[in-house]
């Protein structure tokens, strides 16, 4: 019964991440037949990972939040992020992915989803935020200002609904244009407006297999 008892929690852990994506993959369908998906990614508390070979974004601005909820084993968490949002950016050769830990026979399961592949068809998207807990890449910005208050970080703003997690009088920066190459970040939420991800794939493969290591 022990035995039973601990393979029905970890089959539960594993439906709480891939049950969600299965559906968020639909909803991708039918939102690339439309040309447009409304989208928020997270993954029942867990960090997931992106690269990209770039990421033009207009409309820059970054802040301090917090990321919050529970995670696989139902426990709260609260964690400090740093918010880029965009009005609009494309993405080249992004791949995101997220690993879940000790499926009953099976092992690790890792989910990773690619888009953006083909020269001359990037992801794009509008209203685009991502909650990062870290960053590697060689950027670029253009007209930037660094030190404003977050409170008053311009177009796009802070993302809607979450300003009781940010501090507005706290350090912030903003730039017209933000060019960001060979890219490496560990994220708990992406969101955006409006989402196109041009030649999406979805995969799953036993063991740990992830965008980028470490």
């Amino acid at each position: 019964m022990e035995s039973m008892a601990r393979g029905g929690t970890r089959w539960k852990r594993f439906a709480l991440v891939m049950v969600p994506s299965v559906a968020a993959t639909a909803a991708i369908g039918i939102g690339l037949a439309q040309g447009a998906l409304a989208a928020s990614f997270s993954i029942s508390g867990q960090e997931f990972k992106v690269t990209a070979d770039s990421l033009v974004g207009q409309d820059f601005v970054q802040y301090g939040s917090i990321a919050s909820g529970k995670n696989l084993d139902g426990e709260s968490f609260v964690e400090p992020v740093a918010v880029s949002g965009f009005s609009s950016a494309t993405i080249t050769n992004m791949c995101q992915s997220v690993v879940t830990p000790k499926v009953p026979f099976i092992g690790n399961v890792s989910l990773e989803l690619t888009a953006g592949q083909e020269p001359g068809n990037p992801v794009t998207a509008k209203g685009l935020y991502l909650d990062v807990s870290y960053l590697e890449a060689d950027a670029e910005f253009s007209n930037i200002d660094i030190g404003v208050a977050a409170g008053s970080v311009g177009k796009p703003h802070i993302q809607p609904g979450t300003e009781a997690q940010v501090n507005p009088h706290g350090f912030a920066q903003r730039a017209e244009v933000a060019t960001l190459t060979n890219v490496k970040q560990k994220a708990w939420a992406t969101t955006a407006g409006t989402f196109k991800l041009s030649g999406l794939k979805l995969k799953l493969h036993k063991g740990k297999k992830e965008c980028f290591p470490g």
